[in-house]
Parts: C-alpha cells; structure tokens; sequence
C-alpha cells in the first residue's frame, strides 16, 4: 500500500491537564477534523466533571466519538477501542475530513497507532521480592488470587504453581496500571499516514495544573457528581468507580476520611499518572514533542503545528 492510499490519522498525546483539548478543538475547526476520545474513561455516562470531558458547546461544535458511549456498569476494553477507533478512522477519512485521535490512555491510542500492544515495562527487582515474600508465606494460592483480582483473564491463563509468570502478571499490572491480557504483539509500523503530535510541560508547572484543576473539579460539583453515581446503584468496585477522582471521593462520601484527605488523594494520585503516561509515551516513537511550559511560546508551537499537518497533508487550513 502506497503513502496516499493510507488512511491519514492526527494523534495528540500527553499527560492531564497539559492542554490537549484547547488544541484539539483548534485544529479540528482549522483542519476540517472530528476527534476520537483516546480516554478510557470518557466513554461512560454521567462521569463528566471527573474524566475532564470537553464542555458541553466544544462538543458541539467539533463532531466528537467515543465519548458517552457506556454506562458505568458496562464492560470496555482496549480490544473494543481498537475495534470502534478503527471504524471511526476509515469512516471519517471516506468523508473527506481529518480523524484526530486526542487522549491520555497510551495503551488505547497505540493500540490504534500500530495495531497490537506488547509490555515493555520494566522489570521491579524489589517488588518481584515482595511478591516471591507473599508467595512464600501465604502460598502460591494466596498470590494467584491477588492476580485473579486485578487480571482475571491471565489468571485463568496461568497455573498457581507458575509462580514466575504470576509474579510478572502482577509486576506490569502494578507498576503500568495495565493488565498483562491486554497486551499483544506491536506492528512495527503504523498502517495509517500518521501525525503524532506530544504536548509536555515542566514537572513543577504540570502539577500546579493538575492540583489547580482538581481544585476546579470540587467547585464544579464532582462530589456531587460522585454521590449521584452511587445513589443510582453503581457500586464502588466497578472499573469505572476506580477511576481518578472517584475512588478517592467514596470513602469521603462514605465518612470514612475528610474532604481535604480525599482531595489531597486525587491531586497526589493524579500527579502520579501524569508521570506513568510520560512514561509510556516517551517510549513511543514517530513523536513531534512540544513544550507548552512558557505561555510565551505556546502561540508558536501551535503555528508550528499547523505547518506540520498542512505539509503532511497538502492541505490548508481553514482560516
């Protein structure tokens, strides 16, 4: 298959609250494009303030997908992503218009990008320890069944007595946040003409956001919106209730702990995130990386990449 048969494809990566959306939504109008929500959590009903879902008029005015799509209790997987993003490509593509794929879920984006997945999480001497510990002292059931619980599928997969195996399961769930049943092989290269554009962002200044958003986040009622999920019957150990900003404002809300710990919890573990998605998109290649750090600059890095899809594309923005 040739370049121009190819089907074009805009990425834009990066962590939370580096300013992902505000660019979408800019080069989506310019560009004649429709975003595809790259966000494992965007996909649910009803879960608006904590998933940082555009607002309401953005969503509007640019055609938006896969977002809204599941009810909190609905099964969602990066197999069903990678099914429905595909579509979605060839769909927009067929229409004359430009597909941006716009997110923070690396696993779910490049598994679009290029097809399958495969771990390449790095090896945790000191935790393998700790779980070879566990196994030792409370048997090799007892850490059988901690996989079961995070990763079922490879623990259907894998004897209790495969203790090696067990213990990498664990090791790429605990230290990825990703289950090892959804990794598979990786293409080497991608089957679309691609653009992937990454935004980052001093360390200091990205948290500052992040805290400050969270911060906007409680103003703007997620713990509302957190008890209006509950008292609708979705239970607290769903997927999707374990998802930053709910999982920490329940025990709140159950009057286990204060407001100020529970936010104190969402900003520290958001922070966290932020770090393991930089983690993970540094290890991708084909990335045209911005710093958005100086607001001086971030008029140029956005004409910059303008010319760089305009020159990819052979098309010109609509001014």
């Amino acid at each position: 298959m040739t370049l121009q048969q190819r089907e074009r494809l805009v990425v834009i990566i990066g962590p939370t609250a580096v300013g992902k959306t505000q660019l979408s939504l800019e080069l989506a109008e310019q560009f004649d494009g429709e975003i595809i929500s790259g966000d494992s959590m965007q996909v649910y009903r009803g879960m608006d303030i904590g998933t940082a879902k555009a607002e309401p008029e953005e969503l509007a005015s640019i055609p938006h997908h896969l977002i809204d799509i599941k009810n909190p209790d609905e099964e969602y997987s990066v197999a069903m992503f990678q099914e429905s993003a595909a579509g979605l490509i060839s769909d927009i593509n067929q229409r004359g218009r430009l597909p941006f794929i716009v997110g923070g879920t690396g696993l779910y984006i490049e598994s679009v990008t290029h097809r399958f997945q495969f771990s390449t999480t790095s090896q945790d001497p000191e935790l393998r320890d700790r779980l070879q510990r566990l196994a030792d002292s409370e048997g090799v059931e007892a850490l059988h069944a901690r996989l079961a619980d995070v990763d079922p599928i490879t623990a259907e997969r894998l004897h209790p007595n495969d203790v090696k195996r067990v213990i990498r399961a664990l090791e790429i769930y605990e230290s990825s946040g990703y289950k090892m049943s959804d990794f598979q092989l990786r293409a080497k290269h991608s089957p679309y003409d691609l653009v992937m554009i990454g935004l980052t962002m001093d360390r200091a200044k990205l948290y500052e956001r992040i805290n400050h958003r969270v911060e906007l986040m409680i103003e703007a009622g997620l713990v509302e919106e957190v008890r209006g999920l509950l008292d609708a019957g979705y239970d607290a150990s769903l997927v999707s209730m374990q998802g930053l900003g709910y999982k920490e404002l329940i025990p709140y809300l159950y009057g286990e702990i204060t407001l100020e710990k529970a936010v104190n919890d969402i900003q520290q573990r958001t922070r966290h995130f932020a770090k393991r998605q930089l983690s993970w998109f540094r290890r991708m290649e084909e990335i045209h990386w911005f710093d958005m750090t100086d607001s001086a600059e971030q008029r140029n890095n956005v004409e910059t990449i303008k010319r760089i899809l305009a020159g990819k594309f052979q098309q010109l923005p609509n001014i």
